[in-house]
């Protein structure tokens, strides 16, 4: 976590964006907040208890039963326009971290190009990247290309709601996820959602800023520690307000 603050502030001290001194400063003092969030958040390593997640199951059941029953047309569409636009498999799969630390595979409508997809995750999706196939943008643009992870959802490997799945190796400013910061395991003690809290606070897409990334850890700890049936029903109502409004093209 050292080295990736370290770096991203000294670029900016190089490049004359924040005097030295004041570089230094931010570093410290951001560094002293990183380590005391990372203590505070040693209280949600057990998450909530059985019975709890037994409650959040039946509501992943019926939710994703009651999706796919009425986006199964929409489903169709979007796989027959995929089929006739270029050419290669439906969905996509790749590995991706679940629920203590088990790996699954997750499902999504293919974006890309097959033969320019990354399978293994390591290169972030960028505007105007010239591997996205036309309808995969739209399908980025509006997220409907997450819809097959009720599937996941159904079967247990994901929820409807919870910190976001990542794929085994993410870097995060030029690190990975768990070297920049110590405590990043402790977000897998809860299912992977479709939606999460750090993606409704604006934290989705790049990683590539240190501090952005920390963040977004911090937003999938806090999910763990504060959550409740009351917590995930929001986050769905914001997440749909959200992709109805703007779209993310995430």
């Amino acid at each position: 976590m050292e080295l990736g603050l370290s770096v991203a502030l000294d670029r900016a001290r190089d490049t004359g964006l924040v005097p030295r001194r004041l570089a230094r400063a931010t570093y410290h003092s951001r560094q002293r907040r990183a380590h005391h969030r990372a203590a505070r958040r040693q209280l949600a390593i057990c998450g909530p208890s059985n019975v709890l997640l037994a409650a959040k199951r039946t509501v992943d059941i019926v939710g994703a039963s009651f999706g796919l029953l009425v986006l199964a047309p929409l489903m169709i569409g979007i796989a027959i326009a995929i089929k006739a636009t270029s050419r290669g498999p439906i969905f996509f799969r790749q590995k991706r971290y679940g629920y203590h630390n088990r790996r699954f595979f997750i499902y999504k409508f293919r974006t890309m190009y097959t033969h320019l997809s990354d399978y293994r995750g390591t290169r972030q999706t960028t505007p105007g990247d010239p591997r996205v196939t036309p309808v995969g943008r739209i399908l980025r643009k509006t997220s409907l290309d997450e819809l097959p992870q009720l599937i996941n959802v159904l079967v247990g490997d994901m929820s409807l709601v919870g910190p976001r799945p990542h794929v085994p190796g993410m870097l995060a400013g030029g690190l990975l996820y768990e070297q920049l910061t110590p405590y990043y395991f402790q977000r897998h003690h809860m299912r992977p959602g479709i939606t999460g809290f750090a993606q409704v606070a604006g934290y989705r897409g790049d990683t590539s800023v240190p501090l952005s990334a920390i963040e977004r850890l911090d937003h999938d700890l806090q999910y763990i520690e504060k959550w409740s049936l009351w917590l995930d029903f929001s986050i769905i109502i914001r997440t749909l307000i959200r992709e109805l409004t703007s779209g993310s093209g995430d």
